[in-house]
């Protein structure tokens, strides 16, 4: 099985494309058009610089090479949904190509190419014979990520798609819902012939059409039958693909360079531009870095790249990776949403573990001042509520000293302690509380 995907990236620019009409959502259908975008005779399109620049974050992000010079082509466009009848887009000469993105740190996916072009508009079907069309989203800037064909399952897809989401979403500050959307073509083949499912959104969908189309094919071929190249659409409702059209070739689209946008010379643009490094890459540098396990800086990573930061200044700061890990994977994350939420300093957190290192405080004391720290609580109700679920987990110790031992051949035999100390404090602390105090207590006993 070999499975590729075309990645369409809605460009979080205030303005489309080749115009100055607004990317924001609409309530009211076709009010965000104007001539250039709605293609009449007359109008010419202008390049917007900022969906440029994306384009080639994106490209970086994902180890492309740059190209100098670019330019678009007119694409012939068959649909309704695009008014003038062609898509400006790239095609000869796209702003990267020859990429390698990793999936988990491991398995190398080909970046074949990412180009810039316009979006097409939004239809909607009316009953059966009839569908209205909204341009306002026609002429939003898209990037379209193209791999080569080396996922090898649906399941592996999804992970891909996962993995490359967030990244975007980090490298080019994407917010998440709205218009700004992400949506995958899906190019599946069980035998020799490929088919595509266009326009699926949502991971759990990408996974569900491949998995159908992967049995679909497989049955055909099992019986004898021939796969014709084809679109296909996936329905959500009933799990299934539909066979839309028979596939274009790249001649039926007649590409002609867009006569109207010019040659654009991107080299030194490209020098000039930085990225952010990725989620992914995050993980993969704490880990080596600072010898912590990988799943953990991944679930620190994917809590919060702001947590992982603080990781970080942490380690420094207290001379101990371990340390720094001990707290932030415990206390700290717990109530890193409240703390985010209510706009801390983290130079706050750095200084109580950073006092905890050089022996000023202990650590029940360290973990009473980050949570009051973190929630804003008072100190004095938070130690008292602390000590006391403190001490219901040492008396349980002390009443069942097997347990030590017990914990040493198994970790999972800690639940027996949370479980007795959740019904003795009868929903008095949440079960992140307990875990992090219980984790922390039987630690200094082994």
């Amino acid at each position: 099985m070999k499975i590729g995907l075309e990645v369409h990236v809605q460009l979080p620019t205030a303005s489309k494309m080749f115009c100055s009409c607004p990317t924001a959502d609409a309530d009211t259908p076709n009010t965000h058009v104007c001539p250039t975008c709605l293609g009449m005779p007359g109008s010419r399109p202008v390049m917007n610089r900022k969906a440029m620049e994306y384009g080639i974050m994106l490209a970086k992000m994902l180890n492309c090479e740059v190209s100098d010079t670019v330019w678009f082509s007119r694409k012939t466009y068959f649909y309704p949904d695009m008014s003038k009848s062609v898509q400006i887009t790239q095609y000869d000469n796209p702003v990267g190509s020859g990429g390698v993105y990793s999936l988990g740190g491991k398995k190398p996916i080909r970046i074949t190419r990412i180009h810039l072009e316009e979006d097409p508009g939004k239809t909607k079907r009316v009953g059966d014979q009839s569908s209205l069309i909204d341009y306002n989203r026609s002429g939003i800037p898209l990037a379209e990520i193209v791999t080569e064909p080396d996922l090898s399952s649906p399941a592996e897809a999804r992970e891909f798609l996962k993995q490359l989401i967030a990244d975007i979403r980090h490298t080019i500050d994407l917010p998440d819902g709205g218009e700004r959307s992400i949506r995958c073509d899906c190019n599946i083949s069980v035998g020799k012939e490929r088919c595509e499912v266009k326009n699926v959104t949502g991971l759990r969908n990408v996974e569900r059409a491949l998995t159908f189309e992967a049995v679909r094919q497989t049955k055909v071929l099992k019986a004898g039958g021939k796969i014709d190249r084809e679109t296909r659409r996936f329905d959500e409702e009933r799990g299934v693909t539909v066979s839309v059209r028979k596939k274009e070739l790249e001649s039926d689209y007649g590409y002609i360079d867009e006569p109207d946008l010019g040659i654009f010379r991107i080299g030194e643009l490209a020098k000039s531009i930085s990225v952010k490094e990725s989620p992914l890459e995050m993980s993969v540098r704490l880990s080596r870095e600072y010898g912590i396990d990988s799943k953990a800086a991944q679930q620190i990573v994917s809590t919060s790249v702001d947590l992982a930061k603080a990781f970080e200044k942490i380690a420094a700061a207290a001379g101990s990776a371990q340390t720094a890990m001990s707290w932030t994977a415990g206390v700290i994350s717990a109530n890193w949403k409240t703390f985010e939420t209510g706009g801390g300093d983290i130079e706050g957190i750095v200084g109580i573990v950073k006092r905890f290192s050089d022996g000023e405080i202990t650590d029940v004391e360290t973990g009473m001042e980050l949570k009051a720290y973190m929630t804003g609580t008072d100190i004095r109700t938070a130690g008292d509520r602390s000590s006391g679920l403190d001490q219901i987990i040492e008396d349980y110790l002390s009443a069942h000293p097997e347990i030590i031992s017990e914990i040493r051949k198994n970790g999972k035999a800690v639940n027996r302690i949370i479980g007795h100390v959740m019904e003795e404090t009868r929903g008095m602390h949440s079960s992140s509380d307990i875990v992090s105090a219980a984790k922390r207590i039987i630690d200094s006993k082994i």
